[in-house]
């Protein structure tokens, strides 16, 4: 058994650490420009993040004491709180940075600032593991904003690539934006509640009083006064608001497909995967502690379940129909990343007004969310291979490619299938599972639209196998080298992929266990 007082900050400190240890690499020798160990340094922080959330996920942290574990760890009086749900987010997070900065070590060792980009890429985890951990709004927003800040400069590193920097940008002003809107929501709820923490926030809500904390203790206010539910109505509407834009969602989808395009490709697996991940973590955790569908269902406020359904619903359709029109592939999954986003969606939708299905369907986007780390991870690294050989953007430039480099191929098929639903890899159960969760509620609007558009994007992921394995090269192409470390992340997201199959009942047995405990 472990004790999590002082443990369970390791994920994120790892990270932080190895940050820290590159900056002062940098520092001693600001010239040095050796990929092999800046890389190595990189990834070991990753793999010892994975390590200890992995450790800390079997050691009970999270878990009740009656039940064998250790309950949870409350830090900083509450306003961080790792338990089950965290950790399954911080390994999430671990597994895509530690592919992602492997596959960089091949992908950046011809360029300048080497030492920064993986600091960078090490600090935006480190605001997604303190991200899933986030029991506060004011805590949340802080996270919020390492995860941002970093991952700016990372979509435009390629200084002397003008569509980079354009598209970082603009993924500037729109998160600027966004930001804008979720502190001003954060205002408006603590305005209506007197209270940041998502335990007293629910408390204020259920019992209708604004609420103060005292030395950790939800506490009524001496005026007793009302909460305003008008007020606090908008508060949650900006507070979504301000998520749609972490996840991609409609309709702050609009700087996804430019970053995604514009910024070196390992940086796009990461921003598509894992910084997708840590905006939905909040969400889970905010709308299942902080605003109890029975107590705001009829009260004035919100029924925030029918704005998530709204949400999901736009966003599947928006996403997949932009995908299926592209001429590009890196855009093509650009706009599919959207597409699964409003998949994941599904989670905070498919409930009803008494919040009947919200472990289930919880779950199910937690589940969705582990196996498209991978397989979408893997999909973006595969379009970095190819822009390291030379390959152009559009899908007949992929013609043939498939004799040439028949490995990385075959798990770029296994990567689109998957997205897809085939029963390739794990993605055909999460869709499945996300399938249950609309049954579960009688949500048939939701259901249809998972069936259509997974039918619609097989068509567009076909379309890259197509050309892959069936279609005549159009051109001349050689292939001179083989990178390790771009070869290895992929073939890694390809093996987990297909081992998620036989391994996804585990996976949403934890999923399911810490959306009950939470």
């Amino acid at each position: 058994m472990v004790d999590p007082t002082w443990l369970a900050t390791a994920p994120a400190l790892a990270f932080g650490a190895a940050a820290l240890v590159l900056l002062l690499a940098d520092s001693v020798d600001p010239d040095t420009t050796n990929a092999t160990v800046l890389g190595g340094i990189a990834v070991a922080g990753s793999l010892v993040s994975l390590a200890a959330a992995v450790y800390l996920l079997y050691g009970g942290v999270g878990i009740p004491t009656g039940q064998g574990g250790t309950g949870p760890a409350v830090i900083l009086g509450g306003q961080l709180v790792v338990d089950q749900m965290a950790l399954f987010f911080m390994t999430i997070t671990a597994s895509v940075t530690a592919l992602v900065t492997l596959a960089s070590v091949d992908y950046v060792r011809e360029h300048a600032y080497q030492a920064e980009f993986y600091s960078l890429v090490l600090l935006s985890a480190t605001g997604m593991s303190l991200l899933s951990a986030a029991n506060s709004l004011a805590t949340a927003f802080v996270a919020f904003e390492l995860v941002s800040l970093p991952s700016y400069a990372l979509v435009a590193f390629l200084k002397k690539n003008r569509g980079s920097v354009e598209a970082g940008l603009k993924y500037f002003l729109v998160g600027a934006v966004s930001s804008a809107v979720f502190a001003y929501g954060i205002s408006l709820v603590y305005a209506a509640t007197g209270v940041l923490r998502f335990d007293a926030v629910a408390m204020a809500i259920e019992s209708g009083t604004v609420r103060t904390v005292v030395d950790g203790s939800v506490q009524a206010q001496a005026s007793g006064a009302s909460v305003p539910m008008s007020i606090l109505g908008m508060g949650i509407i900006m507070i979504i608001g301000g998520l749609a834009f972490k996840m991609a969602a409609v309709p702050f989808q609009f700087w996804a497909p430019e970053a995604y395009e514009g910024a070196p490709a390992p940086i796009s697996a990461f921003l598509s995967s894992a910084s997708k991940a840590a905006g939905f973590v909040l969400a889970f955790r905010a709308f299942a502690v902080a605003f109890p569908i029975d107590a705001l269902a009829g009260s004035g406020a919100v029924d925030w379940f029918v704005v998530f359904q709204v949400l999901a619903i736009a966003t599947m359709f928006i996403g997949n129909f932009a995908a299926a029109t592209q001429e590009t592939v890196k855009r093509m999954l650009a706009y599919s990343s959207i597409g699964h986003a409003g998949y994941v969606l599904i989670g905070l939708a498919a409930l009803s007004a008494t919040g009947d299905g919200m472990a289930f369907s919880m779950s199910a986007g937690m589940a969705h969310l582990m196996v498209y780390g991978f397989m979408n991870t893997g999909a973006f690294l595969f379009i970095a291979l190819a822009e390291y050989w030379g390959v152009g953007r559009r899908f007949e430039d992929y013609n043939g490619l498939g004799k040439q480099a028949p490995v990385a191929c075959a798990a770029m098929t296994v990567f689109l299938f998957s997205l897809a639903g085939l029963p390739i890899g794990g993605g055909f159960f999460s869709k499945f599972y996300l399938f249950q969760a609309t049954l579960n509620v009688s949500a048939w609007s939701l259901a249809a639209a998972l069936v259509i558009n997974s039918a619609l994007s097989l068509f567009y992921y076909s379309r890259v196998v197509k050309a892959m394995w069936i279609e005549e090269p159009t051109g001349e192409r050689t292939i001179e080298s083989y990178p390790t470390g771009l070869y290895t992340a992929i073939v890694a997201a390809a093996v987990i992929t297909v081992l998620l199959i036989p391994g996804f009942g585990y996976i949403t047995d934890v999923a399911f266990r810490a959306v009950e405990l939470l």
